[in-house]
């Protein structure tokens, strides 16, 4: 087995690879054959089939899956569909990457799913930090498409569009009942085009409003760092690191911004993870081991029970340095990993808004022609035991950011430095 940063690639047709994805970046996941998934997922064909067996049409079935369906059924409806579907001929793969969505997202969960060759190369591209699109990301929360964080200097956070928004429709198309990967796929284009989101809000005031979107190129700078004050005229002595999302270089580049900062001796630290959305586990736990000496960073627990650790790593730099650390409903994954190790080991003061609770663990699954399958293969607790994905991390110190706040008012950022004077 190959270990890259935040990758696990085992040798062969099939590799592993264990990340977080918060989630669905909406300049990815174009999944062309949503119909497969829809046909797939409807009840009426659970009552029309039963909820048993498959039995294939040229292959034996295995017995405890001899008597309820019969495998024939599939090539029953290809043919129909190959000699009666009035665009044809239809392309076989067009079939077959419907066929395998509607497959894996029988098992009902939104984070689970098939991605089509040029959909898992999107994948990686994004994670690599440079893609097209409009820069959020979304999830599913409460059975609905909710944005979990816009990106920073993004056509999304330059639209306003905050953390919690409900996507409501796509283009004029209602998404009650749609699925997370056909809602990126519907958003996501070309740059220089545009999309129109009719989104709900409920912070504060609820409305619902439409925002016209025109995607870019959209580039990831994850992590940022500087010195401020706790006052308007005081010393610059409190170092100020912002991580908007844990891709491949954010490991190196908050190396480099602790050092730089180290050098200057500050008396405290501010993190900021609000809206970041997450990103690769070993970004998380390298960027965690800064504070945490001893002991795990987080840990999977599988089905059965069945625990995996993961312990910190290298030298912790700044571990006994007096830390806060700002959060939000966009705060997930990865970001909540950190968080929550943070917390626990009573490394720093959580403060602002409680975070989106993405707690499960996916695997991504190469095959051999490109495409691949991410699976739910366990949930992230923190060292303590508690469940992210149950409620998420709540603040020490809540501080909730008003609905209609002026660019140059931080709440959260203000409650933060009240704290270290």
């Amino acid at each position: 087995m190959v270990t890259l940063p935040g990758l696990r690639l085992n040798s062969g047709a099939s590799s592993r690879r264990k990340f977080f994805s918060v989630v669905s970046i909406l300049a990815l996941l174009a999944i062309f054959f949503i119909a497969g998934y829809k046909s797939g997922q409807e009840r009426g064909i659970q009552e029309a089939l039963g909820s048993g067996t498959v039995a294939g049409k040229d292959t034996t079935a295995r017995a405890f899956l001899s008597n309820d369906v019969n495998f024939s059924l599939f090539w029953q409806v290809w043919n129909l569909l190959q000699n009666n579907y009035v665009q044809r001929p239809i392309a076989d793969t067009k079939l077959l990457y419907g066929a395998l969505s509607g497959l894996v997202a029988g098992v009902g969960d939104p984070y689970t799913v098939f991605l089509d060759p040029k959909t898992a190369a999107d994948f990686t591209s994004e994670l690599s930090g440079s893609f097209e699109g409009i820069g959020m990301e979304i999830g599913v929360k409460n059975e609905q498409i909710v944005v979990i964080a816009p990106l920073a200097d993004t056509p999304a956070a330059k639209a306003k569009i905050e953390a919690g928004d409900t996507i409501r429709a796509i283009d004029g198309t209602d998404t009650t009942g749609m699925t997370l990967v056909e809602a990126v796929s519907r958003i996501r284009g070309p740059r220089g085009s545009s999309v129109k989101l009719t989104l709900e809000r409920i912070n504060g005031e609820h409305k619902v409003f439409d925002v016209d979107v025109t995607r870019d190129t959209i580039t990831i700078a994850s992590v940022d760092s500087k010195l401020i004050s706790a006052t308007a005229k005081g010393v610059k002595d409190i170092g100020y690191i912002n991580v908007t999302h844990f891709n491949e270089d954010t490991s190196d580049n908050f190396a480099k911004m602790v050092d730089t900062l180290l050098a200057s001796n500050p008396r405290a630290i501010i993190l900021d993870l609000r809206n970041n959305p997450g990103g690769y586990l070993e970004g998380a736990v390298d960027v965690a081991s800064y504070w945490v000496d001893d002991g795990p960073i987080v840990v999977e627990q599988f089905k059965g029970g069945i625990t995996n650790e993961h312990q910190h790593r290298g030298i912790a730099k700044l571990h006994g340095k007096p830390t806060i650390v700002l959060v939000n409903g966009g705060s997930a994954s990865a970001a909540e990993i950190v968080a929550g190790a943070l917390q626990d080991d009573g490394l720093a003061t959580l403060v602002g808004e409680n975070t989106f609770g993405k707690g499960s663990v996916q695997e991504l699954r190469d095959l051999p022609d490109g495409s691949a399958v991410k699976i739910t293969v366990a949930k992230w607790l923190t060292p303590k035991g508690r469940s992210i994905a149950d409620g998420g991390i709540a603040p020490d110190v809540e501080v909730k950011t008003p609905e209609k706040d002026s660019a140059d008012t931080d709440p959260v950022l203000e409650r933060a430095l009240q704290l270290l004077r």
